[in-house]
């Protein structure tokens, strides 16, 4: 891994600002989710995913001093992509000047997403095939939490970033991953129409009563939350001792354990379950929200940028996302380099 960086939206959203409840029920919601605020694009065109990866890579590329034409593998990952086609990362080659040899392709998921791609373009690279590679993950799925839906509005907010990996024959970088998919929890996290299965038809856009209070369209993201807390806290403790067996992972080796930031409560579940102390396990939750699959590589840029580009670090990582999609590894960073975060 050679360095990192991250972009968010300058505009932010306040929890507190919340019109449809009392400041008491605010508060009671800030305290269960850990989110404050988060910041958020207008969802006009004017702001997308792609927009936060291309500044978050501009900037990245500088660092480097990388040149544009000595990249030949772009993968982005996300699931608010420009187009139903083509490729965003196709579309991102042109925008941005790549060299039409460079191969470019995207990967559709949510908060796994960052632990999935890593996998691909590490393994991509390591046949020594490709000779430098950016890793574009993010979202910008506010626009899928309807302001009438408070189990759903509280958290999600929006954040593009990129990883550059450039293949070395003796110096490589260390990347051990388990995955898991259970496809029987699709319908658990889901936006139930807009696709080819269910077209946008006049009944996508009617605001719905779905009980608790919550109102939401079938153009918005449904979460049964308790289902995704379930899956989460038995899958995720379940595959990392999978990767604890597999690599002879101990956990007093490892600097850092960077858990999904999902929510304040599954988060503190999973840390305990993993048992990492919360000195190994850095949040930003309060200011960034749930920004799905660009949520760790986020994690790294606003709380571990100084010890990531002053020493080697041991990590593990560990996301659950829409699907279910589960993924966790053990990565080594030596020095790299690491922006500022931006702001569009």
């Amino acid at each position: 891994m050679a360095g990192i960086a991250a972009c968010v939206p300058e505009r932010i959203e306040k929890n507190r600002d919340y019109t449809l409840l009392s400041p008491e029920e605010i508060e009671k919601y800030i305290e269960t989710t850990g989110v404050e605020e988060r910041h958020c694009a207008v969802h006009d065109g004017s702001i997308c995913t792609s927009d936060l990866c291309q500044k978050a890579t501009e900037g990245l590329l500088e660092k480097l001093g990388w040149e544009k034409s000595d990249v030949d593998l772009i993968i982005f990952v996300s699931q608010t992509c420009d187009y139903r086609l083509p490729a965003t990362a196709i579309v991102l080659q042109d925008k941005m000047g790549f060299p039409k040899s460079t191969l470019a392709f995207d990967i559709t998921l949510g908060c796994s997403g960052f632990v999935v791609g890593l996998g691909v373009i590490g393994n991509m690279i390591s046949t020594g095939n490709f000779k430098k590679a950016l890793l574009m993950v993010g979202n910008t799925q506010s626009e899928f939490a309807n302001y009438h839906d408070k189990s759903m509005y509280f958290l999600l907010g929006d954040a593009g970033t990129v990883t550059a990996l450039e293949y070395s024959e003796t110096d490589a970088d260390k990347i051990d991953l388990c995955y898991m998919t259970d496809g029987s929890g699709r319908r658990h996290v889901i936006v139930p129409d807009g696709g080819s299965r269910n077209r946008v038809n006049k009944k996508s856009f009617i605001l719905e009563d779905v009980g608790d209070g919550n109102k939401r369209t079938r153009l918005d993201e449904k979460m049964d939350g308790i289902e995704v807390f379930a899956s989460a806290i038995t899958g995720i403790p379940r595959l990392y001792k999978q990767l604890q067996l597999e690599f002879n992972i101990e956990n007093d080796k490892i600097d850092y354990c960077l858990i999904h930031q999902a929510s304040k409560v599954l988060f503190e579940k999973l840390r305990k379950k993993m048992k990492f102390p919360e000195e190994k396990t850095p949040t930003n939750l309060r200011w960034f929200g749930n920004t799905s699959g660009s949520t760790l590589p986020l994690l790294m840029v606003t709380t571990l940028k100084k010890e990531l580009e002053s020493r080697k670090l041991e990590m593990v990582i560990s996301a659950v996302g829409v699907g279910f999609s589960l993924g966790t590894g053990r990565i080594t960073t030596n020095k790299i380099k690491v922006c500022d975060l931006m702001y569009l």
